[in-house]
């Protein structure tokens, strides 16, 4: 293990690109202060340069080093929920690079809890800028064999520390003008933050800077995607079963009955569990020669928040057409449910 965790430290330095675990999901990490490898995470994942990335420390002692300003709502969070799966978005550092933060004068920074991750920042001594290990938009991986799948030998290091813990993407909240405003939800819930800082407003204003995941269609598979009332989706998916078309359905109970071209997965009813196997989920239906997916739609409270988000930034990479009177919604916590 020292063996692999000095290879993966010298490859940073060098320049090259490190996959690693976090409690999250997978990150794809390079030096945060060397342009190059930084532009080789842009190149690798097909990623727009104007998505910024997010600077991972081993500890919130170095944040100064990231943010020319921590407001107290930031030292209140991070001093709450790090080293944890919650990312904060300060005001930059003047020094840091602009292929982290996208162009923007914000940077997004966290400490995360996965003892491999911990390891590794330590050893390395500085940030590491690292978003999920994945191409672009296409679902983020929780095990290191679905980052070989994803990028074969073009990662130089690939530390394996297991299945991720949560398996979503960590909760993202701005600490910016004197406020906080969750722009991404994660596994720690919008009445956690309320708890340590007050109100916390939610979804982007018109003001907001850019953050990871946040594009309408995300975290999705190659098969079109579709998120059906729970009560349709038995019947929805026998019709299209009748047709001889192969359907996979991720849903939260087992099916009524067995239909011959319907692969089904119950993924369960507690949102932890059904979270944290979310993203295996679908890489396992994306692989069963089916021509659409359909995700029942999961409970409207908090608890789902994050999966609802990833859900339907998964749906809206299927959606062709946005009506004119939902274009300008929000749709950091919608459902796109399609017939």
């Amino acid at each position: 293990m020292q063996a692999e965790l000095d290879a993966a430290v010298q490859a940073l330095r060098d320049g090259e690109l490190v996959a690693f675990p976090t409690e999250t999901v997978y990150g794809l990490g390079a030096h945060a202060g060397h342009p190059a490898a930084l532009r080789r995470v842009f190149d690798l994942k097909g990623r727009p340069l104007s998505h910024p990335l997010i600077v991972h420390l081993d500890s919130v002692r170095y944040l100064g080093r990231w943010a020319r300003e921590i407001p107290p709502a930031a030292e209140q969070l991070a001093a709450r929920f790090w080293p944890g799966p919650l990312t904060l978005v300060l005001p930059r550092a003047y020094n840091v690079h602009p292929l982290v933060t996208g162009g923007q004068d914000t940077i997004a920074v966290r400490v995360p809890a996965h003892p491999m991750a911990q390891q590794l920042l330590t050893a390395f001594g500085g940030g590491i800028a690292a978003p999920s290990a994945n191409r672009y938009g296409r679902i983020s991986p929780t095990r290191a064999e679905h980052v070989r799948e994803e990028f074969g030998d073009a990662v130089r290091v690939l530390l394996d520390g297991g299945d991720s813990k949560f398996g979503l993407e960590s909760t993202i909240v701005a600490c910016l003008d004197g406020g906080a405003r969750l722009l991404r939800p994660g596994s720690i819930g919008l009445s956690q933050l309320r708890s340590v800082v007050g109100e916390v407003l939610v979804g982007a204003a018109s003001d907001t800077p850019r953050v990871p995941g946040s594009g309408g269609a995300h975290y999705a598979p190659l098969t079109p995607l579709s998120i059906v009332a729970s009560e349709e989706v038995d019947q929805l998916a026998a019709a299209l079963s009748a047709q001889g078309d192969r359907v996979a359905v991720l849903a939260r109970r087992p099916p009524l009955r067995a239909h011959q071209y319907v692969t089904w997965i119950n993924a369960g009813m507690r949102p932890e569990a059904y979270a944290h196997d979310l993203y295996a989920h679908l890489r396992a239906l994306d692989r069963s020669a089916c021509t659409r997916i359909l995700v029942q739609a999961v409970p409207d409270d908090e608890r789902w928040d994050a999966v609802r988000d990833r859900l339907s930034r998964a749906a809206g990479a299927s959606v062709t057409a946005v009506p004119a009177e939902d274009e300008a919604a929000d749709d950091s916590l919608a459902v796109h449910s399609l017939p």
